[in-house]
């Protein structure tokens, strides 16, 4: 199974609708080959996970949340490739965001969450060059946000 659909299938993962934007920017750009990947948060048809993590958050519920936000990019990829994920020809960069407690330290653990489903669902093509950052807050409390760059012709 090559094919990064097939893959998110045997997950048994079904990609929701892409998530519109909350305020003044659109989802994705594209320049040439490139295309950038808003920040998606930690959200889902049950509402998400929210909180500090090494508070209200776990570790695992932590990444359970990062992984969400690979959902919410392989969604938005999948939109800006009109519809045909195998486009993708590799993710070259994510940037992690955790809504972290002042003595949580675990944050590359918990962007895991994300960077594990991105090579599990691409492949080789999947691994990239990341940051992961502990921040005060992210929009509407949710422990997660990440964003990528992605090339695609």
């Amino acid at each position: 199974m090559s094919n990064p659909q097939d893959r998110l299938a045997a997950l048994g993962i079904a990609l929701p609708q892409p998530i519109s934007p909350v305020a003044n920017y659109v989802p994705f750009t594209r320049s040439g080959s490139l295309i950038h990947i808003s920040g998606q948060v930690s959200v889902d048809a049950n509402g998400g996970i929210r909180g500090v993590v090494g508070q209200d958050v776990s570790l695992e519920q932590g990444q359970a949340a990062a992984r969400l936000c690979a959902i919410n990019l392989i969604t938005q990829m999948k939109a800006a490739c009109d519809g045909d994920l195998g486009r993708v020809k590799r993710v070259l960069k994510l940037g992690g965001f955790v809504q972290a407690g002042p003595d949580f330290f675990d944050i590359p653990k918990v962007v895991n969450g994300c960077s594990d489903l991105i090579v599990e669902v691409f492949g080789d093509l999947g691994r990239h060059a990341r940051s992961a950052v502990g921040v005060y807050r992210l929009p509407l409390n949710f422990a997660v946000e990440v964003d990528a760059v992605v090339e695609a012709p």
